[in-house]
């Protein structure tokens, strides 16, 4: 008989482990539990955060106030090298979610797109018209589309929306005021002189 013969079979006939069948066995008396405790008890079962009593990790953390992590917005960011590389945009034309798609730059519409100004080493401006209109455009990416004679719509994003800023004016401060944003501001002044008795 050789030894891969042997091995498939070995397990077959491996008898169990008897525990609390007395001394001799090596496993009789406590039965592999150990001494006393809750451990040894039927019916213990432990927490898997459970650190033997001390302080547990999740408490033992800073926990600091709220934060709006939850709330970012994600970007699809697409470089103006990129644009000017791709065969699609290299004469110019149209920039969109859906041009943008249709080229491969970006995946999908799940997320808004942003379009930066870089431009790589090798170029030193914009020479092909681009009619970019999407969510938003950094100042530089701007600054370039309409010097070489584009134009830029930024459709802004849906917290912008909600605030109320208008991505292709000059003043982009928020006009739907929040209760947060409203705070402080319409406060009555203080009257100047008055008389206390």
């Amino acid at each position: 008989m050789m030894i891969h013969e042997l091995t498939p079979l070995a397990p077959r006939n491996k008898k169990r482990k008897r525990i609390g069948r007395g001394h001799g066995s090596g496993w009789g008396k406590q039965a592999g539990r150990g001494h006393k405790g809750y451990g040894s008890r039927r019916g213990s079962s432990t927490r898997f955060q459970f650190e033997g009593g001390q302080m547990p990790f999740f408490r033992r953390m800073p926990k600091m106030g709220f934060t709006n992590a939850n709330f970012k917005v994600e970007f699809w960011t697409v470089n103006l090298r990129d644009l000017i590389n791709h065969p699609a945009f290299a004469r110019g034309g149209k920039v969109t979610t859906q041009t943008l798609i249709a080229a491969g730059l970006i995946r999908d519409d799940s997320r808004e797109i942003k379009i930066l100004g870089d431009l790589g080493k090798e170029v030193a401006s914009l020479t092909v018209k681009l009619d970019v209109e999407v969510h938003r455009v950094t100042a530089s990416a701007r600054r370039r589309i309409t010097e070489a004679g584009g134009t830029v719509n930024e459709t802004g994003t849906r917290r912008d929306k909600v605030r109320g800023i208008d991505r292709n004016s000059g003043d982009r401060t928020p006009k739907n005021l929040t209760k947060k944003l409203r705070r402080g501001k319409n406060k009555p002044a203080p009257s100047v002189g008055a008389d206390s008795e």
